[in-house]
């Protein structure tokens, strides 16, 4: 009979790897709070529109990677490939434009993309997105920014540079995308097939290909950034003052445009400063003051990012943080002979009442084998409970690490003795 493996793209999280994890999550949760967030959880599928229309058709999500399916009903829906317009899907739906503006909003949630799997990219993977809706001010923007930032410092990750880019608004870049399609026209039959593809729909996207046939032509591109229209050029430079004043560390990458259709003026990417071709992005975002309206609401600027934790993770190891083993208990309750297995039920459940981690040996073995199994779980303290001791109405505390002699304890007392001695150290 054949034996089951995960999906291609996706993996299973370990004990091992838990530790990562909490400390992501646990650190999620407290720059959000730092930064005044609020946690919104999203379905994890959505009605496929909702990212055709937000994330754009030209997209590589909607085109290559969107996990689509008709249901039972008829409907057409996706799986939920990115955040953002999934946050925006729900404000709108909840009315959050009538709570105090700006919207500060963030989730960690599956995300899942028919991408080809390599070393930190899963086609389901997990990310932390925040969002801003209703702030068209620049220092939001750095204050975003500043937020992935210090998100990264707080679980140890160094040698990270924020790329910095503008994208202007959509009017004042029609005028720069014609000129950018000027520049590639001649090379086209040298450009590679999505390139060729997206020349016509969205040139932009021609300067965001890690395509081999595509790099040589990118530097000598137009730049948008040298050419922004004064209200965006006023955003941009408040945006890099106010970066400046935050301590963050960050370039200004003319090149630089995201891979999705909705942003506007600020785009941003953190990158590993030995990463030379930025190739390995641990997380990114922009401002979308239009998607809103895409998505059928009133005009309403935003900005958000997103970043994957597994990447964060592979930074994490990376920049050599490291977790020691998690204990699986603090005190193993061993016990052999007639009656022991009520009586080490009831002190387990006494020790968990008082916040201890415990676990019962299997009683069908011997007492030098369930010491084993309490030394490879880690736990401090062993509880033994014998024939000899269920007839004096005792447990054998005994120490299964640093000093400290075993002594009989009586039952009722042993669970309030084991935390005494926990505590002692």
């Amino acid at each position: 009979m054949p034996r089951f493996q995960a999906p291609r793209g996706t993996q299973d999280v370990l004990p091992a790897m838990q530790p990562y994890w909490q400390a992501v999550l646990d650190a999620v949760r407290e720059v959000a709070r730092l930064h005044g967030f609020q946690r919104i959880d999203t379905p994890m599928f959505e009605v496929a529109g909702v990212f055709e229309k937000g994330s754009g058709d030209t997209t590589d999500i909607v085109e290559k990677e969107m996990y689509v399916f008709e249901d039972r009903g008829g409907d057409r829906l996706a799986l939920t490939p990115e955040g953002t317009p999934a946050i925006v899907r729900a404000y709108l739906e909840h009315g959050m434009s009538s709570w105090p503006q700006p919207v500060r909003l963030y989730t960690t949630h599956p995300m899942f993309r028919y991408d080809r799997p390599q070393k930190g990219r899963y086609r389901q993977h997990t990310q932390f997105d925040a969002e801003v809706l209703g702030s068209a001010d620049p220092l939001v923007d750095a204050e975003v920014i500043t937020m992935l930032w210090r998100l990264y410092g707080m679980l140890g990750i160094r040698g990270i540079t924020v790329r910095l880019g503008s994208l202007d608004d959509l009017e004042p870049r029609r005028t720069y995308v014609e000129r950018l399609k000027d520049y590639y026209r001649p090379f086209l039959d040298r450009l590679s097939e999505d390139s060729r593809r997206r020349f016509e729909r969205n040139p932009l996207r021609l300067l965001d290909s890690k395509d081999e046939r595509d790099i040589p032509f990118k530097e000598g591109a137009p730049k948008l950034v040298d050419q922004l229209s004064p209200a965006a050029r006023e955003h941009h430079d408040a945006v890099q003052a106010a970066l400046a004043a935050a301590g963050v560390k960050f370039a200004v990458d003319p090149l630089l445009v995201r891979g999705l259709d909705y942003y506007n003026r600020t785009v941003f990417e953190v990158v590993p400063d030995d990463d030379e071709r930025a190739q390995g992005t641990i997380g990114g975002g922009g401002r979308y003051d239009g998607l809103v309206e895409l998505l059928g609401g009133p005009p309403t600027p935003g900005i958000g990012f997103g970043t994957g934790i597994e990447r964060i993770i592979l930074e994490m190891q990376k920049n050599g943080v490291v977790f020691e083993p998690a204990p699986a208990a603090e005190v193993f309750i061993v016990h052999r002979g007639e009656g022991s297995a009520p009586a080490a039920v009831r002190l387990a459940a006494a020790l968990r009442d008082r916040g201890i981690a415990a676990v019962i040996g299997e009683g069908g073995r011997s007492f030098k084998a369930q010491l084993r199994s309490a030394n490879a779980a880690g736990a401090r303290l062993a509880l033994i409970i014998g024939e000899d001791e269920l007839a004096q109405g005792i447990a054998t505390l005994k120490p299964l690490e640093g000093e400290g002699e075993q002594a009989g304890v009586p039952l009722e007392q042993a669970a309030e003795a084991a935390r005494a001695r926990l505590r002692a150290g």
